[in-house]
């Protein structure tokens, strides 16, 4: 404050100095903060990323089982069979955890792939199509 205030009028008008001198701190602050998070976006993403290899993602027991499986055979017996016993102790675990988040990110699409892998077959070896599948066939070959 340069001045001292002698009115009720200077009053009001000193107020609205203030408060919009409040409104403009506020906004750069704002701003302040948004271009940090920023700045932070990378060290965030690389903990993450880290954090994936140390924690275990359990939300779909069976996708997890299966490549813990998968990673026991592949990994440990093939891969690093002649590795000290430190490496294939932890490179699979690290293995594991990371694997169990990616499943559990592309969950859907895995499943839809192994269940059009493992479709039943008919008697004459070909795959078993549904009604509405069928009844497609039926339009297609009397429309011809």
């Amino acid at each position: 404050m340069t001045k001292s205030i002698g009115s009720y009028k200077e009053l009001l008008q000193e107020k609205e100095r203030l408060e919009l001198l409040l409104s403009d701190q506020k906004k750069l602050l704002r701003q302040d903060i948004d271009e940090i998070k920023q700045e932070l976006a990378p060290v965030k993403n690389a903990i993450s990323t880290a954090s994936k290899f140390f924690t275990r993602d359990s939300s779909n027991i069976l996708l997890t089982t299966a490549s813990d499986t998968l990673i026991d055979m592949l990994i440990k017996r093939i891969v690093l069979s002649k590795a000290g016993w430190l490496t294939r102790l932890l490179v699979p675990f690290l293995v594991k955890n990371f694997s169990s988040h990616i499943l559990a990110d592309n969950r859907d699409k895995l499943l839809h792939k192994l269940f059009s892998w493992i479709g039943k077959k008919n008697a004459n070896g070909k795959m078993h199509t549904s009604t509405a599948e069928k009844k497609e066939e039926v339009d297609d070959e009397d429309g011809d």
